[in-house]
């Protein structure tokens, strides 16, 4: 007892200052991309035909990156050499809509708070039945570092649980496979309303690089009503603590 007792006084304390305060992510990070138009010459589509999933489009001069469908792969800013386009380190990437993932040179529309019924329901507790539906188990391990002594997810009231009988929402990564597709539908309905849905990772919001597949569903868009889209392949634990802290009104 007393050897666990010095040993926990070595290691000191682990668990991160964030929110209050920001993370420290490493350079390598891609986060919520920059979008400098002006910077674009007068018919250059670069960018947008070296982005293998479509997430990058040129209308009016307007240059637009779609975060649902993006990886955050480099290719786009590697196409371009005029330096229109490049990544932040900026972790905070969720919306609570569809389009509100549509980022130009003015920003996106980041996730905003539940309605005041909601918030006062599952706002100093909710727990979540996580669905792999058909995913490479990237975002599923990124989703369980939350549970670390580093993130500890359950000081903010977020938990996982064991059954949709026991949870307010549930929280979905990949993008619905065919297998998946019954599996998915019955665990949100046993759900007890009223309940959240949450998208996490570019296959749950759009499909990712199996967008299209006859055997998959392009995600959970069609499928479900979702509350909260949390961007990225997969996305960083701290994107996802950051877009339910937001849908939470902790933030």
């Amino acid at each position: 007892m007393w050897q666990i007792i010095r040993e926990r006084l070595r290691q000191g304390h682990r668990t991160a200052a964030y929110p209050r305060e920001d993370p420290v992510l490493p350079e390598r990070f891609r986060g919520v991309p920059r979008l400098e138009p002006q910077h674009c010459p007068s018919g250059c589509r670069d960018c947008v035909e070296r982005c293998p999933f479509g997430a990058l489009s040129v209308a009016s001069g307007s240059l637009k990156l779609d975060l649902g469908r993006c990886l955050f792969c480099p290719d786009c800013a590697a196409a371009c050499g005029h330096g229109a386009l490049s990544f932040s380190r900026d972790h905070r990437l969720a919306a609570r809509s569809r389009d509100g993932l549509i980022l130009d040179e003015h920003g996106f529309h980041l996730a905003t708070a539940l309605d005041a019924r909601m918030k006062k329901l599952f706002g100093r507790s909710l727990k979540l039945r996580q669905v792999s539906a058909g995913g490479c188990n990237a975002c599923e391990a990124d989703l369980n570092v939350l549970n670390t002594l580093v993130f500890d997810l359950a000081r903010f009231g977020i938990q996982f649980v064991a059954s949709p009988r026991h949870a307010d929402g549930i929280l979905v990564t990949g993008p619905v496979t065919a297998n998946m597709q019954n599996a998915l539908l019955a665990t949100y309905a046993a759900v007890p309303a009223p309940k959240l849905v949450i998208a996490s990772g570019a296959c749950a919001i759009g499909g990712g690089p199996f967008r299209d597949s006859p055997e998959q569903y392009n995600g959970i868009g069609d499928l479900l009503p979702v509350d909260l889209y949390i961007p990225g392949c997969p996305p960083h634990p701290y994107t996802a603590l950051d877009g339910l802290l937001r849908l939470l009104g902790r933030l």
